[in-house]
């Protein structure tokens, strides 16, 4: 009897634990973004050969390196329920300090340390006014916007700054040996794992989840979150300036109206892959395959000679949907648990 007992219990619960774990997994936004960038590639490669050749792969990557690297941090801050809306200024402004370094004689070499560093200077500015002063996120990256932008066309006007060193600007542009993966792939993959890794399976990733589901909560168990929320300002700053960088080596021109409008793209990368504008829940996976979705979209529509314009409506399309839809679901499903309370107590 006691061999019996013992055997009924474990190897059920483990299958239904694991065959939950799957369903559930299969069943999240993350899953429906991936099969429907899955989808997206797809048709579009089916619709127009060009679409799938060697040669759109990669201006696809290189199109995308930008809003990549930026939603990296980007979902971290808005899991904490912090948003920031100065990175495309942070990305112009590094650029714009870059061709200024450049015309006065700095070497690239000590160009880039100086723009990483003015990255994290910009992140510590919204930080300290974020996380130490506690201003609201939004008001104070939308004024730290218009004053990095206003910054950088100090520096630069309208000039354009191009001339940087071919070996530089080639590796930025080249792919990996004769294949048409280009060079930026490989630094893209590793920072989506470290802050994957960090987000998933470290105690600074929970308690970034903690902070973002309840502030107060988390406070009372211990965690600094106004100090998380610093050091991701500080973070984002950095990882926006390499966008900088990387963004005037590619097309060989430092300007100060580099990357106008790209925070909008971020914003909705990170929202259309599932992080809750609330804070508290999200996961990278899904944030990733949403900025591939994005800029596959956008390629393919450029490959059909569709206007920018039309361009700027897909992406604030697809920002509401990214707001509205998560909600939509959470009502329904809310609802048929409700019903099915009620069904079960009459």
């Amino acid at each position: 009897m006691s061999s019996d007992l013992a055997e009924r219990p474990v190897a059920p619960a483990t299958t239904s634990t694991s065959g939950g774990r799957i369903r559930e997994l299969l069943g999240s936004w993350d899953a429906a973004i991936v099969a429907l960038t899955i989808v997206v590639l797809v048709v579009a490669s089916l619709m127009n050969p060009d679409f799938g050749s060697s040669t759109n792969f990669t201006f696809l990557v290189l199109d995308l390196a930008p809003i990549f690297l930026i939603a990296l941090p980007m979902t971290l801050i808005i899991v904490t329920g912090e948003i920031d809306l100065s990175v495309a200024s942070t990305l112009g402004l590094s650029g714009a300090a870059m061709g200024w370094m450049w015309n006065n004689g700095f070497t690239i070499e000590v160009i880039i340390p100086i723009c990483l560093l003015l990255g994290c200077v910009l992140g510590a500015l919204n930080g300290l006014l974020v996380a130490k002063l506690g201003l609201p996120s939004l008001a104070v990256t939308i004024g730290t916007l218009a004053l990095f932008r206003g910054l950088a066309f100090v520096l630069l006007g309208d000039q354009a700054v191009s001339n940087f060193p071919r070996a530089y600007t080639s590796w930025v542009t080249g792919t990996i040996g004769g294949t048409s993966i280009p060079n930026l792939a490989v630094p893209l993959v590793v920072l989506a794992i470290v802050f994957g890794v960090v987000l998933q399976f470290t105690p600074l990733g929970r308690n970034i989840y903690a902070t973002g589901a309840s502030a107060t909560a988390a406070k009372f168990a211990g965690i600094d979150g106004n100090r998380i929320k610093f050091w991701l300002y500080v973070v984002c700053g950095a990882v926006a300036a390499l966008a900088g960088v990387l963004w005037s080596l590619r097309y060989s021109s430092a300007r100060a109206d580099n990357g106008s409008g790209l925070e909008l793209s971020v914003v909705a990368a990170v929202l259309l892959g599932g992080v809750s504008i609330f804070g508290g829940k999200g996961r990278l996976v899904g944030v990733l395959a949403a900025v591939v979705l994005l800029a596959a979209l956008q390629n393919a529509l450029r490959l059909e000679d569709i206007s920018g314009e039309a361009l700027t409506v897909v992406t604030g399309v697809l920002l509401i949907v990214a707001v509205l839809l998560p909600n939509i679901v959470k009502a329904i499903r809310a609802s048929s648990h409700t019903r099915k309370a009620i069904n079960r107590v009459s």
